[in-house]
């Protein structure tokens, strides 16, 4: 009896670990205006979720930089817009933008960046997506956020 209830036991920390929300994940972006994913799946009860965007290209942020934004799907376009107005010092993000829910900042290659953000904030009912607000770049750089649990 002693043994089952110690297997059992060991069994239960064993197994938590792969029951454990996910609350990070890693996108690339490239030269060829791509990221590698076109959907992350980020678990409603993640308090802070990170995601840390890469370049794996040989291009400089001037020339071929890529950004990381998290919105409402509706608001995307306007977002990427009013970013191409502010310019590259404001990595392609109107400032103060309320529509941006999270954002990494402009990077070229062999860079990375990270943001946090609280996924359990996000409404299961709406749909979000991310992009890349570098000019031109959110017609191929664009994917879908999936609230999962």
């Amino acid at each position: 009896m002693l043994l089952k209830a110690l297997a059992a036991s060991l069994l239960g920390l064993v197994a938590a670990p792969a029951l454990a929300a996910q609350c990070q994940a890693t996108i690339d972006s490239t030269d060829q205006m791509t990221f590698d994913q076109k959907a992350i799946e980020v678990s409603k009860s993640c308090k802070a979720f990170t995601l840390t965007l890469t370049h794996s290209g040989t291009l400089p942020a001037q020339v071929m930089g890529h950004n990381w934004v998290l919105s409402k799907e509706g608001d995307m376009r306007e977002v990427a817009s009013d970013g191409m107005s502010a310019g590259q010092a404001s990595d392609y993000l109107k400032p103060g933008d309320t529509r941006v829910i999270a954002h990494t900042k402009l990077i070229g290659a062999g860079e990375q960046d990270s943001v946090t953000f609280d996924a359990s904030a996000l409404d299961p009912a709406t749909a979000y997506a991310f992009f890349c607000t570098f000019p031109g770049h959110i017609a191929m750089m664009q994917g879908a956020i999936k609230l999962v649990d």
